[in-house]
């Protein structure tokens, strides 16, 4: 099966290391980003939980990236304050997409 996949890594962060990981994340989006990712957002749950949320245009663009230990970010993102990432991969079956409004 063909089509975009999402990879979401997901860690509990220390409350002292949170700005620190959204700094880095906003570090690392703002340089170049590798071939194949569509979007990507770095989310704020309850009780230290974080995730980063990747939209790839297909699986292979995915795994190129994570064969590159270089290009494989968001784990080391997690690990470098002090948090265990883990890794999960959806395939994107079905999509909607509403309008935006800013007001």
């Amino acid at each position: 099966m063909g089509g975009q996949v999402l990879s979401e890594v997901s860690a509990v962060v220390p409350n002292d290391r949170e700005a620190e990981l959204v700094t880095s994340y906003r570090e690392l989006i703002a340089g170049p980003l590798p071939d194949g990712l569509v979007r990507t957002e770095l989310l704020r749950g309850a009780d230290g939980a974080w995730r980063i949320q990747s939209l790839w245009r297909d699986k292979a663009a995915l795994e190129a990236v994570r064969a590159n230990p270089k290009l494989a970010a968001a784990p080391k993102l997690f690990r470098d304050v002090g948090a265990e990432p883990q890794l999960s991969v959806y395939q994107v079956t079905a999509t909607q997409t509403g309008a935006l409004m800013i007001s």
